[in-house]
């Protein structure tokens, strides 16, 4: 029995069991957002949920791990708890995303609103809590086997406590900065639980016990090491050209005939696309080269373009093959996108990016430009801090007197108070017009906004005013009027001028101090999922899974 009670006099060996516990508590945690991030974004609403559902994990696993040490004190109970968590915690790469997925199918099915609120919750609780309310018993359970005597207990708890908090702060930047850009989510999963089944493992072949659950756990710990050594969320797709990640996002370059894509995100969409064929890519990108027409586009002169949200360039490219003189700086803040446009896209060194949050480099330039295109808003994760009035007010400070700014937005709808109205409204209220038009067959619309509405007239002897005609459209026919274009472009253009809208501002209006999008946008996405799967519910409702799996096959 001595024998068995030597590894718990080590308090070294019990501090590091607690630094371990607290580094692979805040490794899940990040680990947890990035296999949420694809499937459900990774906006502030999921962060809640992965930080509430671990916070509850852990408060039930303390108020456990307490009643438990008091009523039976028997170390091997922690260490078989921390064993069975490693192992969990092995297993998400390898379950995780088929988890995520079959509880999305099955709430599209049954519920219409909070689809991504709901389905990411129940994603949380039943991939995440379990191991994170065994890792919550140690704390507690530590506590009763380090305290010798009431006279040192509050120096113990408080080591231990320390130990747990610096764990934790490694565990909070090892993983953002080191593993999971270096070898992915999956392995960063497996590097921590493997740390916590090491402990384990120590624990019982020290006191030569309970040898047979520890090959055990040794034996899963390694098939999931083999199963779920994998970066791919979309493991539905087998010819992808790239599928990696970097410390903002999940990233997808996939190519056809007719052109390459890269994706951020596994359920929605394309981010930026380049053409193989000489042609339009067909997307909101196409109905964004209005902005250098509004904005006057010079036959001789340089017309500067800032794109704030560069992606692999795809709107710079657009801009360079279809006018002439245009100088491009590109704003991108996840410089693994800006390595792939290199590799993948063809993007050449002549135009500068910067890997910058778009807002900061703003306060940081004194450059004024013609047109400044934002395109930082990916469905639900919108930037708050590039939605607000005062960053509205920095672009208008940064566009030259006849500048315009363009804005890609997603999720357009009739709803009152949608997120585009706000973020319309928004403009509206610092510039003095704006229009929008509705890019057909997707949920894109351009918003366009120029710093002037004045327009250039000229009478009979040639003499040039300023005419203030307020009317955006009035700016759009005269940047028509004085280019020169060549057949593609002006037709686009002439359908472009046919479903422009001129946009009268509201009192929506987002500030640094409140500006909801995300909540905004979720109510937007299940307004989608419902108007998208409305066919497949009525189907399920009349004819079960099988009808379904007839219109699927």
């Amino acid at each position: 029995m001595e024998t068995k009670r030597d590894i718990l006099q080590n308090k070294i060996y019990l501090y590091l069991t607690e630094f371990f516990a607290g580094m692979g508590v805040m490794a899940v945690e990040l680990g947890a957002s990035r296999l949420l991030a694809p499937y459900f974004s990774s906006s502030q609403i999921v962060w809640t949920i992965i930080i509430g559902t671990i916070m509850v994990s852990m408060a039930l696993g303390n108020i456990f791990g307490g009643r438990s040490a008091d009523k039976d004190p028997d170390p091997e109970k922690l260490y078989r708890r921390l064993l069975i968590a490693a192992v969990w915690i092995a297993a998400i790469p390898v379950c995780g995303k088929y988890l995520i997925i079959l509880i999305s199918g099955a709430l599209v099915l049954t519920i219409n609103t909070n689809f991504l609120i709901i389905a990411a919750f129940l994603s949380c609780m039943i991939i995440f809590v379990f191991p994170l309310f065994l890792l919550g018993t140690v704390t507690p359970s530590l506590a009763k086997y380090t305290v010798g005597s009431l006279d040192d207990s509050g120096k113990v708890v408080g080591q231990l406590g320390a130990a747990n908090t610096i764990g934790s702060i490694i565990g909070t930047f090892v993983p953002t900065f080191v593993t999971i850009p270096a070898v992915g989510t999956a392995v960063t999963f497996l590097i921590f639980s493997g740390v916590i089944l090491i402990i384990s493992l120590i624990f019982f072949l020290l006191r030569k016990s309970n040898i047979k659950l520890c090959v055990i756990c040794s034996v899963l710990f390694i098939l999931c090491a083999l199963f779920g050594n994998s970066d791919s969320f979309a493991f539905w797709e087998d010819d992808l050209k790239y599928e990696g990640e970097s410390i903002y996002n999940y990233l997808q370059v996939a190519e056809d005939d007719r052109s390459v894509r890269l994706s951020t995100n596994v359920l929605f969409g394309v981010q930026s696309v380049m053409m193989k064929t000489d042609e339009l890519t067909g997307m909101y990108y196409d109905y964004a080269l209005a902005a250098p027409v509004m904005a006057g586009v010079p036959e001789d002169g340089v017309t500067d373009v800032l794109i704030l949200g560069m992606g692999t360039g795809t709107y710079a490219a657009q801009c360079d093959k279809y006018y002439d003189n245009i100088r491009v700086t590109g704003v991108e803040i996840d410089d693994k996108i800006t390595d792939l446009s290199y590799k993948y896209f063809n993007a050449g060194p002549d135009i500068p990016v910067y890997t910058y949050d778009g807002r900061a480099f703003l306060k940081a330039v004194q450059d004024k430009y013609d047109v400044i295109m934002v395109d930082a808003y990916q469905d639900i994760s919108i930037p708050f801090q590039m939605s607000s009035v005062e960053f509205f007010n920095e672009v208008y400070d940064h566009l030259e007197e006849n500048g315009v700014l363009v804005i890609n937005m997603n999720m357009h709808s009739d709803m009152k108070g949608n997120i585009n109205e706000y973020l319309s409204d928004t403009v509206a209220s610092v510039f003095p017009s704006v229009a929008f038009v509705d890019v057909p067959g997707c949920t894109n619309r351009e918003l366009f906004a120029v710093k002037s509405a004045d327009v250039d007239s000229v009478d009979s002897v040639g003499n040039v005013s300023s005419v203030g005609s307020g009317d955006i459209l009035a700016r759009f026919d005269a940047g028509m009027d004085n280019i020169t274009v060549n057949d593609e472009l002006n037709q686009l253009m002439l359908n472009i001028r046919s479903v422009v809208n001129v946009y009268k501002g509201g009192n929506f209006i987002l500030t640094d101090d409140k500006a909801p999008v995300e909540l905004l946008g979720m109510r937007e996405i299940d307004m989608m999922i419902s108007e998208e799967l409305g066919y497949y519910k009525n189907v399920y409702k009349k004819e079960g899974v099988e009808g379904i799996m007839k219109r699927l096959i």
